[in-house]
This record gives structure tokens, C-alpha cells and sequence, in this order.
């Protein structure tokens, strides 16, 4: 799936906004992603760092959970994760489960710097050998 330009620009726009309301005052690695689910709609989302490691959240976490407490659970098609750093940040092991667990089979996720250009993978791609509900047909006691 190749999602339009104006979408990217769309998703790196609310990523970025997102980015500004961090709070990161431990790691100083202030992260903004937003999530575009099947129906067209943007959630974005911003780490929340917590003295009490690991209790704080991961961006990616906050958007997904902006989705479900808004329209309940949805299927997401792109994913943009926007960072201050050096060099992208891919969603950790743990968002990438986080996003399987909701991911359109055509799934995209975008990352860059604040300046930098996007880099693109398909989900599949970053995660794949992925364990979700299908895994769990049938085992229920």
C-alpha cells in the first residue's frame, strides 16, 4: 500500500505536535507518533516518562490508547513515529506488539527526525514473525 504524500505529511504534522507535550525529563528523548486507522482518522501520542522505570509509556502506546478510548479498538494503518534524536526511532519490541495487535494487514510505519526525511517499512516487515489473537484460537479453557 503507498499512502499519499499529503497523508505522510498529515501523520509527521500530528506526530510532531505530539512530540512538543512530552515528558521526558529522565531519558531527555522526547518521542510524538500518531496512528492512522482504517476510517481516516489521526490519534497521536507522546511519551510519558515515570521516575518508577519502567512504568512510563511509549508514544506509540498513548496514541493507540487515544484511539481505543475515543472510537474503541480499530485497525491502524500507518503509524508515524517523530523523534529529537540523531537517527530515527523505530517502535520498540513491545510497541510493535502493541501495534500488531490492532495492524491492517497492509500496515505502514513511517519514522524520522525532526529535519530529516521519512524512512518507510511495511509492518510485516519490522515484525515478522508476529504472535496475536489468531495464535489463541482454540485455547481457550
Amino acid at each position: 500500500m503507498n499512502l499519499p504524500e499529503a497523508t505522510i505529511a498529515q501523520l509527521r504534522r500530528s506526530a510532531e505536535a505530539a512530540l512538543k507535550n512530552a515528558y521526558a525529563p529522565y531519558s531527555h528523548f522526547s518521542v510524538g507518533a500518531a496512528i492512522l486507522t482504517t476510517n481516516g482518522r489521526i490519534f497521536n501520542g507522546c511519551n510519558v516518562e515515570n521516575a518508577a522505570y519502567p512504568s512510563g509509556l511509549c508514544a506509540e502506546a498513548v496514541a493507540i490508547g487515544h484511539m481505543v478510548a475515543t472510537l474503541g479498538p480499530m485497525h491502524i494503518l500507518a503509524c508515524y513515529v517523530a523523534c529529537k534524536g540523531h537517527t530515527p526511532a523505530w517502535p520498540c519490541g513491545s510497541c510493535r506488539q502493541r501495534l500488531n495487535e490492532f495492524a491492517d494487514t497492509r500496515m505502514w510505519v513511517l519514522t524520522s527526525v525532526m529535519d530529516g526525511l521519512p524512512e518507510r517499512m511495511p509492518f510485516s516487515d519490522l515484525l515478522p514473525h508476529h504472535f496475536g489473537a489468531a495464535d489463541l484460537e482454540g485455547f481457550r479453557s
